[in-house]
């Protein structure tokens, strides 16, 4: 947030002290960050004020993490590539339609100074003790939707099996994942867990909200497709093994397991019932296995 609202603010300070750039303030396309949803920032007028208040114009607040700031910083392997894609951030154009990058604005060194020690991953531990990297977290929807590429690298040196997350779903985070930080960070994953569960796929087949405790077998296979869809995309596209785990509830019937699991095998994929939510690491066993068993096949 810091580093995003201090290029905001190195804009407006070059366009008050008298725009060498010629930056065209109709054409600003970066704006400031604030760690909250409020909806009566999104759009706002600032620079109101006296002639030392700045340049009045059109601005706005996103939150955070939407910031480009956080998709350049994950991507990063070393503070000099921070400092280089930051400088590549375009924050609008000039009167002539050419674009205008913090670089110039010469704001992408002081940005990288302000995340160097955000640049080291935090290290933290699950409730029984298994390590783990929270570092970075891009949304998926309107960036790459990863941990930081330093994270993962790091992981994969002290540990023997690294498991690491795309948000937003096979169809989006995992596809971003594989052809954005895998390729720049050139990694090669062993094996794809793709996480599903009996009630979205209900849903997925017409199930109303208030229904989907009930077995519905007709809906199910009904909404089944879209997780094969992303099975396919992930064996078949990719070329990656792959495994299902059915992130199980309660009110999920052995049928509907079943029902699951023969859809799955037709398309050669396994399927692993996670109970982590409930039994902890011991829930998530039968999953561990069979990634072992892709990871070494």
């Amino acid at each position: 947030g810091a580093a995003n609202n201090l290029l905001a603010a190195m804009l407006d300070n070059h366009i008050h002290q008298g725009n060498e750039l010629g930056i065209d303030v109709r054409s600003i396309t970066w704006r400031r960050r604030v760690d909250m949803n409020d909806r009566q920032l999104r759009n706002v007028v600032d620079g109101l004020g006296a002639r030392a208040d700045g340049v009045a114009r059109e601005d706005g607040f996103d939150i955070t993490v939407a910031s480009e700031v956080m998709a350049a910083f994950c991507l990063a392997s070393d503070i000099m590539d921070l400092k280089a894609r930051l400088g590549r951030i375009v924050v609008g154009y000039n009167y002539e339609g050419q674009p205008v990058t913090a670089e110039q604005l010469k704001a992408n060194g002081a940005m990288a100074a302000l995340l160097k020690d955000a640049l080291k991953p935090n290290l933290v531990q699950t409730l029984e003790g298994t390590p783990a990297f929270v570092h970075g977290g891009p949304f998926a929807n309107i960036a790459h939707g990863c941990n930081s590429v330093i994270a993962t690298r790091m992981a994969m040196h002290f540990a023997d099996y690294v498991v690491t997350e795309g948000g937003f779903g096979a169809d989006l985070g995992a596809e971003k994942f594989l052809d954005i930080k895998c390729r720049m960070a050139n990694l090669k994953p062993d094996a794809v867990i793709i996480v599903a569960t009996v009630r979205a796929l209900k849903y997925n087949g017409g199930v109303p909200k208030d229904q989907l405790n009930n077995e519905n077998l007709q809906a199910l296979e009904a909404g089944i497709p879209n997780l094969l869809k992303h099975v396919e995309n992930i064996t078949q596209v990719y070329k990656l093994p792959a495994v299902v785990a059915i992130n199980e509830f309660p009110t999920d019937t052995q049928a509907e397991v079943e029902l699951v699991r023969t859809k799955c095998k037709e398309l050669g994929v396994n399927v692993a019932l996670s109970q982590v939510w409930a039994k902890g690491g011991e829930g998530g066993i039968e999953l561990a296995e069979e990634v072992l068993r892709l990871c070494e096949q």
